[in-house]
């Protein structure tokens, strides 16, 4: 079961407890607490947004380093931010000044950076918003909502030059980058398909009734461009993951990381490269609630050099339920690297052998500190190109979902012909198995989502063929007024 990061007790005394702490920092004014001065001149001033989960997490780890400031939090729930302000002045010595909306932080001319670590479809337009103020930008997983706002923020790190780190921390991981490496090299044969797992166990989320928006949230920011008419609690702090007007499902939410590896491995010429086609079915099985994204789901993407990425989603618990979140590699030889070891074509088992790679050091949140210093992009072990490549191979899985008809729950219900191999469809073959006798889901009387094989053209980033219309429809979100992004060529 997930945890999901809630600030407890009903609106009535979340509304005392916020005023009551508003009132102990001496004013409800969140723009002009204690001032911090400038250190050192290498000294990083960073603004954190988002800081319910994984954002305070970097909030922490980031303030942990050697003259790194958190100068600013960013939130739109009240209570939270001046919480974690509170928080911040103990362990530091130092009061952050406080917002709720990012672009205060983003006009003083002090910080140098920001870190996002918000619902997913406010990530590009900090990445576009920072860069376009000059500021450095951290992006948490996936770097983009939609495809097409993933292109505008990789245009406009390009054009404004800032360091933009995509927060899949694997790539600053060197016992992935050794392995991706030796992939590359050639050592093990060539890499035919590449299998990502993000399959842990999660819950349903129940139902929820619209409502006014309470009074502790600033409800504009929060949404920001998502066209969302009436609140719910559900959106706020967590499952805003499975509506997608805000989130990805688990795809690309887990999923991106996993994602980022499968794309990683691929032959280094199919890096800048989207697959020519892809597929997605699954379902939203067991649970009686109101999530929209798949809980089950089993997507395919095929590149112009024919290699194949498998995504494997499963979050429905079972007894015997296993938990993978993994990356596999299948060789055009038989041979497989599972976890630690080479299995031969012949079945043997080896450790692995493995190259050193050359990464930035400092981990997920030293490499974009050290990067920051040196004021250099081309150091990013993730930068906003990779996070724009990885993230997009998720949404065109799930255009295909989303764009699937129900069809019968069935081993049949997929060809595998040419170009596709034996293996691809052992592995599908094995996935639904899992969902028919581990969840046991009966034939009779459930369906897959069946999505169609989409055509994709890298060149135009456009759908192709019989499905382009509707499929293309869903690259671009449409976003609220005052939350704007510019096209490509004049971000």
């Amino acid at each position: 079961m997930t945890k999901k990061n809630k600030t407890t007790g009903n609106s009535g005394i979340k509304r005392r407890e916020f005023f009551k702490r508003s009132a102990a920092l001496g004013a409800l004014t969140f723009l002009t607490p204690v001032s911090n001065v400038l250190g050192a001149n290498n000294r990083l001033r960073l603004a954190v947004c988002g800081v319910n989960g994984r954002g305070n997490g970097l909030m922490r780890s980031f303030a942990s380093q050697d003259n790194v400031e958190i100068a600013w939090i960013i939130d739109p729930d009240k209570i939270l931010l001046v919480r974690r302000g509170q928080e911040m002045r103990e362990e530091t010595g130092k009061m952050p000044k406080l917002s709720t909306d990012v672009r205060h932080a983003l006009d003083d001319p002090n910080v140098d950076g920001i870190v996002v670590a918000t619902p997913n479809h406010w990530h590009s337009l900090m990445v576009i918003w920072a860069a376009q103020a000059g500021k450095h930008c951290f992006v948490e997983k996936p770097a983009s909502h939609d495809f097409y706002e993933g292109r505008v923020a990789l245009e406009a790190a390009r054009k404004y030059g800032v360091v933009v780190q995509h927060g899949t921390q694997r790539r600053s991981d060197s016992r992935y980058a050794d392995l991706i490496m030796t992939i590359h090299s050639g050592r093990y044969g060539k890499l035919a398909v590449t299998h990502a797992f993000a399959s842990k166990p999660r819950s349903g989320i129940g139902h929820s009734q619209p409502s006014d928006p309470p009074p502790w949230l600033d409800w504009n920011m929060w949404r920001g461009h998502a066209m969302i008419e009436r609140y719910h609690e559900k959106f706020v702090h967590y499952d805003w993951h499975w509506f997608w007007v805000t989130g990805n499902g688990d795809l690309n939410n887990q999923g991106t990381h996993q994602l980022d590896v499968a794309f990683w491995s691929l032959d280094p010429e199919m890096h800048g490269v989207h697959p020519t086609r892809v597929k997605s079915l699954g379902g939203r099985y067991a649970w009686d609630d109101q999530g929209e994204t798949p809980n089950t789901q089993f997507s395919i993407a095929e590149y112009p050099n024919g290699q194949i990425v498998l995504m494997n989603i499963r979050n429905v618990d079972h007894d015997g339920y296993e938990r993978r979140v993994e990356n596999r590699y299948y060789f055009e030889d038989g041979g497989k690297i599972i976890g630690d070891e080479y299995i031969t074509p012949d079945g043997d088992r080896e450790p692995l052998d493995l190259e050193t790679a050359d990464i930035t050091p400092g981990g997920n949140t030293g490499s974009f500190v050290n990067c920051c210093r040196a004021g250099d992009p081309e150091m990013v072990n993730a930068g906003m190109f990779e996070g724009h490549y990885s993230s997009a191979l998720g949404h065109l899985m799930n255009i295909s979902y989303r764009l699937g008809q129900e069809k019968p729950f069935s081993e049949e219900v997929i060809s595998f012909g040419n170009p596709m191999n034996q293996m691809v469809e052992e592995q599908f073959n094995w996935f639904h198995s899992v969902m028919r006798d581990g969840v046991g889901l009966n034939q009779n009387n459930t369906h897959y989502r069946v999505g169609p094989w989409l055509t994709f053209d890298s060149d135009s980033e456009k759908f192709t063929g019989e499905y382009a219309n509707n499929a293309n429809t869903l690259l671009r979100n449409p976003r609220r007024s005052g939350f704007d992004i510019p096209e490509p060529d004049k971000v």
